[in-house]
């Protein structure tokens, strides 16, 4: 196996292999969330030239939006009971498929079928949840850290594909533009299926960062049946801390990914900015996420993470309201890139904490999937909601304007989660943490 060979040379030079499966699943979060998001860049292309309007192209991108949230849980138990790599490898594989075929669609069934259904299924399998279960598995210390460099991946696959991908539809048309994300996340499952192990034990390894002289931990035999996810939410309805974080990321959904990454170039273009310089913005966002995340990861193991995204939901509500004034000239839309992209998704390692803190450690991935499903029906809330705003007032403003109250919202929703203290962990039924 090469990852046991890989183990053995890198153990000599003092460098974990927690670090090697972290570019991995990095690399396969970036992939999928490339392919996630791109298909916002084809909006103005697909009503072109098949004629359908803004609502029914956002609705079918709205469900690839619902099952990336949705399939979280799911997730994973596939990745408990299958194994990390086979369910990375299976779902790239995928994606992969679901770009390609769309290539020869024509109808608007098929493109509900095939960036709807297909890719929303493989993104699904490879959201934060992957993220968040692999730092759980591979870090005792730096997890913070960790997930802000895993969630900032998504904010890499713009940075890098975005730009690209507009200029290719502008000189050879969206089909061939689809070619970079299928090679990359083809290149990407080879990658993860020489070298991604499951767990520390498996090369003889523990943790990073965990105490050497602690009981080694054995692979947990538990095997969680499918319908695990469902007893386990009714479980999680009845506790408030639950709900307030689940809550706030349906605002977070709301105002990024369904939004933004949807709308932002068709945004620009009803105020006469072509796509290259749109798409050049939205991976000026990606860069200053990149930064933000990554700090947010760091901030997130040292302080009060009520207080980060009480912060976070605050100023991008308030980037969000200031958009429609921003004149969409260079100045305007730089000076909102750097604001709203320093927290387009630094609020999931804070969110990623608050859970880890709250219940309980071994279902905390499949709690947080949970809660990530409801950051994606905010997602697509907002990817079919914008549509129809565009479609039937012709302007996309009153999104905007909506979707900056409700972070308002949710930056002072966030204290009526207590701020957990040591023992706050809950082992069976989550409750609220006692401070």
């Amino acid at each position: 196996m090469f990852a046991q060979s890989l183990s053995s040379r890198l153990a000599r030079r003092g460098i974990h292999y927690g670090w090697v499966v972290m570019a991995v699943v990095f690399l396969t979060m970036l992939s999928s969330s490339a392919a996630l998001g791109l298909p916002g860049v084809f909006l103005r292309p697909l009503e072109q030239e098949f004629g359908w309007n803004a609502s029914q192209v956002s609705s079918a991108l709205a469900v690839r939006f619902m099952l990336y949230g949705l399939l979280g849980p799911f997730a994973a138990i596939l990745m408990q009971r299958l194994g990390l790599r086979r369910v990375v490898c299976s779902a790239l594989a995928l994606i992969a498929a679901g770009l390609l075929l769309a290539t020869s669609m024509g109808a608007l069934w098929q493109l509900f079928v095939l960036w709807g259904l297909v890719l929303g299924v493989g993104s699904g399998f490879t959201a934060i949840v992957l993220g968040a279960t692999a730092a759980n598995r591979w870090f005792d210390k730096r997890r913070g850290l960790v997930l802000g460099v895993l969630t900032a991946s998504s904010a890499t696959g713009q940075l890098i594909f975005l730009p690209m991908v507009a200029s290719i539809i502008e000189h050879h048309g969206w089909r061939v533009a689809v070619a970079p994300i299928v090679a990359c996340c083809l290149a990407v499952a080879l990658l993860a299926w020489a070298l991604l192990a499951e767990r520390p034990s498996d090369l003889g390894l523990r943790a990073y960062g965990a105490d050497p002289a602690a009981p080694e931990a054995a692979a947990p035999a538990w095997r969680p049946r499918f319908s695990e996810p469902f007893v386990l939410l009714a479980e999680l309805a009845r506790s408030p801390a639950f709900w307030v974080l689940a809550g706030t990321f349906f605002v977070c959904g709301l105002s990024t990914n369904g939004l933004i990454q949807t709308h932002f170039i068709a945004l620009c273009g009803d105020h006469g900015l072509g796509p290259v310089p749109a798409a050049s913005v939205l991976a000026m966002i990606g860069a200053f996420d990149f930064i933000g995340t990554v700090c947010s990861g760091w901030l997130s193991d040292r302080f009060d993470n009520r207080k980060l995204l009480f912060w976070y939901y605050g100023l991008r509500g308030l980037s969000l309201m200031w958009l429609p004034h921003s004149t969409f000239s260079l100045y305007g839309l730089s000076l909102f890139a750097m604001f709203y992209g320093l927290d387009w998704i630094a609020t999931v390692p804070p969110t990623v904490k608050l859970t880890s803190s709250l219940f309980d450690r071994q279902r905390a991935p499949m709690i947080f999937g949970w809660i990530f499903a409801a950051h994606q029906i905010g997602s697509a809330t907002a990817a079919y909601g914008a549509g129809l705003a565009r479609t039937v007032l012709l302007s996309y403003s009153p999104a905007l304007y909506a979707a900056g109250a409700a972070c308002i919202v949710a930056a002072l929703a966030i204290f009526l989660v207590q701020r957990p203290g040591p023992g706050a962990r809950v082992p069976a039924t989550p409750q609220p943490a006692q401070a």
